[in-house]
């Protein structure tokens, strides 16, 4: 297929890659030229501007657009909006409030073009490992973007299968599913990032709790003094509590078992505080992702070795790095 990619940034940049490399033509636009000039190295077609992407794709066209939540996808939105024909998509992959795709959708709708919303989980390594694709949009139009979603998604790998009732989705087994209307794709995506806090924050408390055995305010005959990394990495064979997490925190331990690269000043990206809104709205019990949220919040005033695990974390899987001191 052929497609717009507008915003060539962390994950935009290797989504393209992925497509160019299983044959899929791309026409790729970035406000900086460097990424545009690397991916057309790679065989996209590079554009000058909005008007110059819409000339290369033919009709009916699809353009991803892979750029920060908020003004800058809201701006580009618009703009595409009065720029393309009837029948057109507009597919938004970046961290999204699923509210805002529910507004974007009925308005685009009115002008005959399609909005697709993709929840994009893989963060840096995505282009190596695939991504996991959750959709939101018209089915008609989900099915129709299919070869582009099968493309970016990891497929079934070496994942023992899971004994599924007969009709189940199967695209499910290969990473990616349309999850309803317009919004449910960002809405799966948002809850998914808020367990990605749970967990992250059970792994830090757990490793924090692990180091400071060897605390002075212990008795001496009390303390152990624990190699962390070797724990991360016993964990990670057989455990009930391994993951890609665990990986990447066993990764980052053996570089450095201090973790001093690290201040511990924890981001939140939105998604968190946004789960624990619908929750607050659903009157759904979330005690640990609120907990773990509020946990980033206080990173920002007190740093732990719990805050530096997730640092390390969040720079493991998404290549995060620390806002400035």
């Amino acid at each position: 297929m052929r497609i717009g990619i507008i915003g060539l940034g962390r994950m935009g940049a290797n989504i393209a890659h992925r497509l160019l490399k299983a044959g899929h033509e791309c026409v790729v636009m970035n406000r900086s030229p460097e990424p545009v000039e690397a991916a057309v190295a790679q065989g996209a077609s590079g554009a000058r501007d909005l008007d110059d992407m819409i000339s290369q794709l033919g009709s009916p066209r699809a353009i991803w657009v892979m750029l920060p939540a908020g003004g800058p996808t809201e701006d580009t939105i618009a703009a595409l909006a009065d720029r393309l024909s009837a029948d057109d998509t507009i597919i938004d992959g970046g961290n999204t409030f699923y509210r805002d795709d529910i507004r974007r959708a009925k308005a685009l709708t009115s002008k005959g073009l399609h909005y697709v919303d993709v929840g994009t989980s893989g963060g840096i390594w995505g282009l190596e490992r695939g991504y996991c694709l959750m959709i939101g949009g018209e089915k008609a139009v989900v099915d129709r973007l299919n070869p582009i979603f099968k493309t970016l998604a990891p497929g079934a790998g070496d994942i023992p299968r899971t004994q599924r009732q007969d009709g189940a989705d199967p695209r499910a087994e290969q990473g990616y599913i349309h999850a309803g209307p317009a919004g449910a794709g960002h809405y799966v995506k948002m809850v998914h990032n808020g367990i990605e806090y749970g967990l992250m924050q059970a792994y830090a408390e757990g490793f924090d709790i692990l180091m400071s055995k060897n605390a002075e305010a212990l008795p001496a005959e009390d303390r152990f003094d624990l190699n962390l990394a070797d724990v991360a990495e016993v964990w990670r064979r057989g455990s009930v509590v391994s993951s890609w997490l665990l990986d990447l925190t066993a990764e980052a331990l053996a570089k450095d078992g201090k973790l001093s690269q690290f201040a511990g000043d924890v981001a939140d990206s939105g998604e968190g505080r946004w789960t624990v809104q619908a929750a607050l709205e659903q009157a759904t019990p979330a005690y640990v992702l609120s907990a773990a949220l509020f946990a980033r919040f206080r990173s920002r005033q007190a740093h732990s070795f719990a805050d530096k695990l997730l640092s390390a974390m969040r720079f493991g899987f998404g290549g995060h790095v620390e806002p400035p001191q």
